[in-house]
């Protein structure tokens, strides 16, 4: 071999052993910034995470997918940024908002004011026979998540002004631990529900192929996670996304069409209702609605955005610990704390619900599957989920790539999600451990036990809204408020109690 050839094999192998070193192996904290291809391949995992959720909901309340998308891409840049680079959270359409959205296309101030062929469309949703709601509905929705919003602002604006302290009164340790908990496991229907096979599957006897391909996924996120390092060990979900999706592929190339487990989105949904798009239906411009006045639509979602206060607060307590736990083991500190960025968060919220109203797209929340596949990787990067958002942005665009995403087979997000959605109700319990919540006060237990109760009960035996004299609601917040209530209830006289003690 010649001393060029030499030369520049040696220059190779030094390359490989820069790109795959553990220098990074312990995590990224919200101001560091990896190198590009590591930054993309990271962003690729947000987005993997990201989508299931966020299309999901576009397809039950009958937005767009791509302009959901395009949204959801926006809001996360516009959120990094009002946050000063300093909050590590990714933004997606909201579950919670599902009941009020169907509720208001119901009514007949929203029914009033569609035009003919508004209306016949919005009925032909309603009969499950078309996939979108019509544009000029959408529009009416939007006013009333641009107006949800505010709810978010006012309580960021109560927070800068009172202090973290006055918040951790109001919601404890106790409280926000349990209902980290309650989020990850009244998902735990959907994960096993998209893991496990549906009743067809298990009458034609190809129900196999969806256990095969949901535990593979699974056990190949386990022990990615576990045992890969450095690098790879930060890419576990996307790996195991990709292991997933080649077992389906296998079990296809095998068994034929009857076991086809790839999901198929109609093209023309993406199309139809895009202003303008190619004549091969490759790029396709979003179908951006703007909002119109209806105060019907501001009574029915306005109040819903409640429920994802206490829902952000829990979403900033797991991020303080892991956080913390990360500049700890690489041996520095965090320059600041998160939890004193809790008020331009809630407001941050409240600002990305305006924005995505203000286009076209559902009425969100910063994401715990994003907050998870974080915590597991260790890559807490505001950059990461800076350029997470703008791929989402670009995506939305592209129709063949938003099919390809969304045509990652369903026993393969259920993998995925068994994994995601434990860490989350896992992280709540790591939020108790970390504040040391005292498990044997009489308080506490009454105060965890209610949510944990409501919360889990109100998704399984109600579907997630409790009727309550005449209202619906959502078990999330309905748990958190309770237990707001019975900590503030339980809690008098703990002054006078504590002087007591310390006077004994």
């Amino acid at each position: 071999m010649s001393n060029e050839k030499a030369v520049s094999l040696d220059k190779v192998k030094v390359w490989f052993r820069n790109a795959f070193r553990n220098d990074h192996q312990k995590g990224y904290l919200p101001d560091e910034r990896p190198p590009l291809w590591k930054l993309f391949l990271y962003a690729v995992q947000q987005i993997i995470v990201m989508f299931p959720a966020t299309v999901l909901v576009a397809l039950i309340t009958g937005f767009q997918v791509s302009t959901t998308i395009f949204a959801s891409g926006l809001a996360t840049l516009c959120f990094i940024l009002i946050t000063g680079k300093k909050v590590p959270l990714y933004y997606g359409s909201s579950f919670a908002y599902l009941t009020a959205v169907a509720s208001l296309m119901a009514t007949e101030a929203i029914v009033s004011q569609l035009s003919p062929g508004a209306l016949a469309q919005l009925e032909a949703w309603k009969m499950g026979t078309v996939s979108t709601l019509p544009g000029e509905a959408i529009s009416y929705a939007q006013f009333g998540i641009i107006m949800s919003g505010f709810v978010s602002i006012a309580a960021g604006i109560l927070v800068r002004f009172s202090g973290t302290k006055a918040v951790e009164k109001i919601l404890p340790p106790s409280i926000t631990g349990s209902i980290a908990m309650v989020i990850g496991l009244t998902l735990a229907g959907n994960a096993l529900g998209d893991a496990a096979p549906s009743a067809a599957a298990l009458t034609s006897g190809t129900g196999w192929a969806f256990w095969v391909v949901s535990l593979v996924t699974l056990f190949s996120i386990v022990l990615f996670s576990r045992y890969l390092k450095g690098f790879m060990g930060q890419l576990p979900l996307l790996l195991g996304a990709v292991v997933g999706c080649v077992t389906a592929a296998i079990i296809f190339g095998i068994g034929g069409k009857e076991y086809d487990l790839f999901r198929h989105i109609d093209l023309n949904l993406l199309l139809s209702a895009s202003p303008a798009h190619t004549a091969n239906g490759i790029l396709a411009v979003p179908a951006f609605t703007w909002p119109k006045a209806s105060w019907a639509a501001v009574v029915a979602i306005m109040p819903i955005a409640i429920a994802t206060i206490p829902e952000s607060t829990a979403h900033m307590y797991q991020l303080d610990i892991y956080v913390n736990n990360v500049a700890e083991m690489k041996g520095t500190k965090m320059k600041y704390s998160l939890i004193s960025k809790l008020w331009i968060n809630l407001i941050g919220d409240g600002v990305c619900d305006m924005i995505s109203g203000t286009v076209g797209g559902p009425a969100g929340t910063n994401y715990g599957e994003n907050i998870s596949t974080m915590a597991i990787t260790k890559v807490f990067s505001t950059s990461v989920l800076m350029l997470a958002g703008i791929l989402a942005m670009v995506i939305s665009f592209f129709t063949p790539i938003i099919r390809v995403i969304y045509g990652i087979p369903l026993p393969v997000i259920g993998g995925l999600e068994i994994y995601l959605f434990g860490a989350i109700a896992a992280q709540g319990i790591a939020i108790m451990i970390d504040k040391k919540v005292d498990m044997f006060s009489a308080k506490n237990i009454a105060v965890i036990a209610s949510i944990m109760v409501i919360g889990i009960g109100g998704q399984y035996a109600f579907g997630g809204n409790i009727p309550f004299f005449g209202l619906d609601v959502p078990c999330i917040a309905g748990a958190a408020i309770f237990g707001i209530f019975l900590n503030a209830l339980l809690s008098i006289g703990d002054k006078k109690n504590a002087q007591k003690e310390q006077a004994e």
